[in-house]
């Protein structure tokens, strides 16, 4: 690792080829933490480059636990977190929102590092049982239209960097990382991102797989489309600046978003969106997020009517049923 960390420290970049490599060491064990810990703070002092954030996707994707749901087709809705900006759990509503509308979504998401309370947090404290079976998982997409990968499940061997990442309590490329290795690589996603720069890594990174997608980022720095300021949308055919005007919304502030300190208050609100039982700003932002989710599975179809869509499985009660669903299998 040292000739490494010189390399680096000299301000020299690694290609795609041995950002994989020295991510495959790693998660083997090969080095002691603090080496761990200079070698990604690198990349928070000087901006990761796309064939390094590409070569460590290869790595993880390499070493994940693969999932057979049967050919499904499915919409993974998440962000990379890190913008710190203390938001209740917008994304995995949304993708309950959109199960409820009646699409299929492989949800992949994580416990909180550098928020308070992430998916996996509000989720477990609501009664999901995390698995990595694939039979289970192909039975939770058939009864609830929605299943849930709980990365450390399905990328054990990152388990290496996760005191690290603990102990720095910052966001790292781990953060960057996280919705590009969603083991199913799912037909259709929806990514937030904490960044402009990142944003444009992404869509080139899509654009190579030939899937279809969709990028936000909100120009006041949250990895969703908050409804707080403009956000770009950036998808396999356009990209855009928008507002919440443009899609019928009043323009929120951050204490609209705000998410509760503990899992227990995240699990409120969550409960309270379900059951249409929230604040207006709370239901307009999941509408959003899930309406921009639910035009990357129908690009033809405008995002008004995406986000009537979404409106009314919350309003139906059907995203809660969805969840409920989910709970029982």
């Amino acid at each position: 690792m040292k000739p490494l960390l010189l390399r680096l420290f000299s301000h020299e970049t690694l290609s795609r080829s041995e950002a994989k490599s020295i991510l495959l060491q790693i998660s083997a064990g090969a080095f002691d933490p603090i080496q761990v810990a200079s070698f990604v703070t690198v990349f928070n002092v000087r901006p990761i480059t796309l064939e390094e954030i590409q070569g460590f996707r290869d790595a993880m994707l390499e070493l994940c636990v693969k999932v057979d749901l049967g050919g499904l087709e499915t919409i993974d809705i998440v962000g990379t977190g890190g913008d710190g900006k203390n938001t209740f759990n917008i994304s995995t509503l949304s993708a309950v929102v959109v199960a409820g509308a009646g699409y299929k979504v492989s949800k992949h998401g994580s416990y909180g590092v550098s928020s308070s309370v992430g998916s996996s947090d509000v989720l477990m404290a609501m009664g999901y049982q995390f698995t990595n079976d694939s039979d289970k998982l192909k039975k939770q997409l058939e009864a609830a239209n929605i299943c849930f990968l709980h990365a450390p499940l399905f990328h054990p061997a990152m388990k290496e960097v996760v005191p690290t990442r603990r102990a720095l309590k910052v966001p790292t490329f781990f953060n960057m990382l996280g919705p590009l290795v969603n083991p199913l690589q799912p037909k259709f996603q929806l990514f937030g991102t904490f960044n402009l720069a990142l944003s444009r890594m992404y869509q080139y990174i899509m654009q190579e797989t030939g899937r279809r997608f969709s990028i936000v980022y909100a120009l006041d720095g949250y990895d969703e489309i908050s409804l707080t300021g403009s956000f770009k949308l950036r998808t396999n055919q356009s990209e855009k600046l928008l507002d919440a005007a443009d899609l019928g919304m009043k323009q929120l502030t951050q204490v609209d978003l705000h998410g509760g300190d503990t899992a227990e208050e995240a699990a409120e609100i969550f409960k309270n969106v379900l059951a249409n039982e929230c604040t207006p700003a709370q239901l307009a932002v999941v509408t959003a997020n899930a309406g921009v989710a639910i035009q990357c599975i129908k690009p033809a179809q405008t995002l008004e009517d995406c986000i009537a869509e979404a409106k009314e499985s919350i309003v139906s009660k059907k995203a809660q049923i969805s969840f409920q669903k989910l709970l029982a299998v």
